[in-house]
């Protein structure tokens, strides 16, 4: 059992089920596009875009909805640094980056969940999964799954056990900031995606393979 980006699952989906607990996704929220110089998407074309790695959903995001803008691969935690220091011109933020972008000087050129948001209805963005191998057996991995949803359940019963403990491992943030952060992408979906994540996933994986940035849509398998 392993937690997973939404794009890296079609490349193991026919080793691995969907567990319907334990998914992040963006209500409204996602990865954001920030840069220091540049204001809109179109003054970055011919630009070079700092993205967190190749199979991360931030990166497919950045394909789906950019055209002419070069991207280069960086560790997330990475980008920051190197747009302070103007080795790239924009860079796409995830994980803390996303709340914290304005007070290193820098300016939203484009919100990925807004734009999701706009243009599926209203959907949820889908940006992590837990996924549990198929080999283990259904009965094992039912376990795991109901395992982990009590795991959550227990953090929302405890909210402020969870965020000490979530601090723990927090890059520059108070508690505040973590409280905020943690309540983006943990909400009921993260209990039981149900069937708004699952259209979700297939909207994301359509989009992407119509733009052949995926090989094939993958069946969903939720266990």
């Amino acid at each position: 059992m392993t937690a997973i980006s939404a794009h890296a699952y079609p490349y193991v989906a026919d080793r691995y089920w969907v567990m319907r607990t334990g998914a992040s996704m963006g209500v409204g929220y996602g990865p954001v596009m920030v840069s220091r110089h540049y204001r809109t998407v179109e003054d970055l074309r011919g630009k070079l875009v700092g993205t967190p790695g190749p199979l991360t959903t931030a990166t497919l995001l950045f394909k789906l909805f950019t055209e002419e803008i070069d991207n280069i691969d960086l560790p997330f935690d990475y980008i920051l640094d190197a747009l302070n220091q103007d080795e790239i011109d924009a860079g796409v933020l995830i994980h803390e980056g996303q709340i914290t972008y304005e007070s290193h000087g820098l300016h939203k050129v484009l919100d990925f969940g807004e734009r999701w948001n706009a243009e599926t209805g209203g959907r949820p963005l889908p940006l992590g999964l837990d996924v549990v191998r198929i080999d283990l057996g259904k009965q094992d991995a039912a376990r795991l799954s109901s395992v982990l949803r009590k795991s959550i359940e227990y953090a929302f019963a405890n909210e402020e056990e969870a965020i000490t403990h979530a601090l723990r491992y927090g890059r520059g943030i108070d508690r505040k900031l973590c409280a905020q952060f943690i309540k983006m992408y943990v909400n009921d979906l993260t209990l039981d995606m149900g069937g708004a994540g699952l259209e979700s996933l297939e909207e994301l994986y359509a989009r992407a393979y119509r733009k052949n940035l995926i090989r094939v849509k993958p069946p969903i398998l939720l266990l």
